[in-house]
């Protein structure tokens, strides 16, 4: 019965991505302002850690930015599924995106040098990860969707332009990529749990932040990049940068990376997945998420 209803939704899904963009973006406000308007768990997370996060805006200007955030959340309905279904002819000819610094990837690329391509979790991460896999040899880490008949359709989204997908606890494969000189994509932005991770301010919040980042460029020796994406005019931009942060510690290295991302995120907050509980380890997800 489950997969009887996940084929209707996704046979709809599939429907909704054949209207044109401009289409696509006026559903995506209707259903937002809807979203905006109802007590959904979702709604309310996201709510939660913006107004932590913005303490120094005013309440006016942080309910604009979980209003937009609501509509940005609504469209990631839609990036996810050019994503996973739109061939790359029609994704370069219906999406306008530009990419800065690709060279910079695609040189340490060619000298065989592992990358570890760290990013931020946007709202259009899907579309960010097949676009720029569209122009280098990329490789992902995931976590598995609890359906399986899901984790398929997800599965098969993901490779149409990644080269290779691994679970996110299967260390092994992600570490011998690297040490193969590929580049690896990896979001150290969630909270995982306090176990594999140490307590970090982030936006001035205590924030369990995962360790294993330095763990994997010790062990294999690779070169960081960070990926920034955000809309500018209805133009998707991906910003590749390399990263040199001190490797001094595990603390110096999160602390500097946690601000990167910070700061990575203020240039555009509404295009940002506040709906993930990330203070939950540290704060208590009963307290400020119930």
């Amino acid at each position: 019965m489950k997969n009887a209803l996940l084929i209707i939704l996704i046979s709809f899904w599939k429907i909704l991505i054949l209207f044109p963009i401009k289409f696509q973006y006026v559903l995506a406000t209707v259903i937002g302002s809807l979203i905006n308007s109802l007590p959904l768990k979702r709604n309310k997370i996201s709510k939660v850690n913006i107004e932590l996060c913005f303490k120094d805006l005013n309440k006016y200007d942080r309910n604009n930015i979980h209003k937009e955030n609501t509509i940005e959340f609504a469209k990631a309905i839609f990036y996810t599924g050019i994503a996973w279904f739109w061939s790359n002819e029609r994704i370069k000819k219906n999406i306008p995106y530009k990419i800065n610094g690709l060279q910079d990837i695609l040189r340490n690329q060619d000298t065989g040098s592992g990358i570890l391509l760290l990013f931020k979790h946007s709202l259009h991460l899907e579309l960010d990860s097949r676009i720029i896999a569209m122009h280098a040899e990329i490789y992902g880490i995931e976590r598995k969707h609890n359906s399986k008949m899901f984790e398929n359709i997800q599965r098969s989204g993901r490779l149409k332009s990644l080269r290779g997908i691994t679970d996110r606890d299967n260390t092994f494969t992600f570490i011998k990529w690297l040490k193969k000189g590929k580049t690896v994509l990896y979001a150290p932005d969630q909270d995982y749990g306090i176990k594999k991770s140490i307590e970090l301010n982030f936006f001035g919040i205590p924030a369990a932040t995962v360790t294993a980042p330095l763990k994997i460029i010790e062990k294999t020796g690779c070169k960081v990049f960070f990926i920034n994406s955000f809309f500018n005019e209805g133009e998707l931009i991906l910003e590749l940068e390399e990263l040199n942060l001190d490797q001094s510690s595990t603390e110096k290295f999160s602390k500097q990376l946690n601000l990167t991302i910070e700061n990575k995120i203020k240039l555009h907050p509404h295009e940002y997945l506040w709906q993930h509980r990330r203070f939950k380890s540290t704060l208590g997800k009963e307290k400020i998420y119930k």
